[in-house]
């Protein structure tokens, strides 16, 4: 098991695995960090699909055309879900508030969710396993992934990660410098002084881009992130939230 420091820092996102099957004693370890997961009013709103049916994957696959849905061992598929507490409601005769047609409540199942992905993430980590987090099982084709997982209403993915013995090491990328992410008691007022440190970023991320292992790139940070929210200006996500019960109002 390695130690929390090394999980923590030297984590990289590993895209090719090998054949071999993850131990059922690693995958009982992430479960139970994925359980205890932190929680708003510990109300646990998310579950995760672990998925193992190869033929499922490579569906997926074909969805995104991202190759570590079908070479993972197991791909979990972390949802946000209000199907749970709204089920035992109604059993008990009591009255589901709308809190699904509200930001809150959309936030609320999303944070869940992403905890409980970071708890699997360091526990994959700090069990030897590679692991990736895929975003865009949540973009690519929100109703035909939403079909071919069986979500009912109140239930939504929001990321999914590829779990695996990893096949490659890949360079650790490059961070912002901890004076952009933390701010001592109110956001910094300097702009001057930021955007000189966001410019020495860029090229610190131009440079990595160029010299890294395993295919190089002339992307810098700023235009290839602004190209990804360009991308996603596309995406109808408020409209499939809507078919899954979320309909936003306030």
């Amino acid at each position: 098991m390695i130690d929390v420091k090394e999980a923590l820092l030297e984590r990289t996102s590993v895209r090719r695995y090998e054949r071999e099957s993850i131990p059922a004693e690693t995958m009982e370890f992430i479960y139970r960090a994925v359980e205890n997961t932190p929680t708003s009013y510990n109300g646990q709103q998310f579950s995760v699909i672990d998925i193992d049916d190869q033929s499922l994957k490579e569906e997926l696959y074909m969805l995104t055309n991202q190759k570590q849905l079908k070479t993972c061992n197991r791909l979990l598929i972390f949802c946000s879900d209000y199907n749970k507490i709204s089920l035992l409601a109604q059993k008990k005769g009591l009255d589901m508030p709308p809190f699904t047609d509200t930001m809150d409540g959309v936030t609320i199942g999303i944070i869940d969710a992403s905890l409980a992905m970071m708890s699997a993430v360091v526990a994959a980590q700090a069990a030897g396993l590679g692991s990736n987090c895929v975003g865009y099982l949540r973009t690519v084709d929100p109703k035909k992934v939403a079909e071919l997982l069986k979500l009912p209403k109140g239930v939504f993915v929001v990321c999914g990660l590829a779990l695996g013995i990893p096949r490659e090491h890949p360079d650790l990328k490059p961070k912002q410098p901890l004076s952009l992410v933390f701010m001592k008691n109110a956001y910094r007022q300097d702009n001057d002084k930021m955007v000189e440190e966001l410019e020495a970023y860029d090229e610190v991320v131009k440079h990595y881009n160029r010299t890294r292992s395993g295919g190089t790139t002339d992307h810098d940070w700023v235009a290839h992130i602004l190209d990804y929210y360009d991308h996603a200006m596309a995406y109808r996500i408020k409209d499939y939230l809507r078919d899954q019960g979320y309909d936003v109002k306030k």
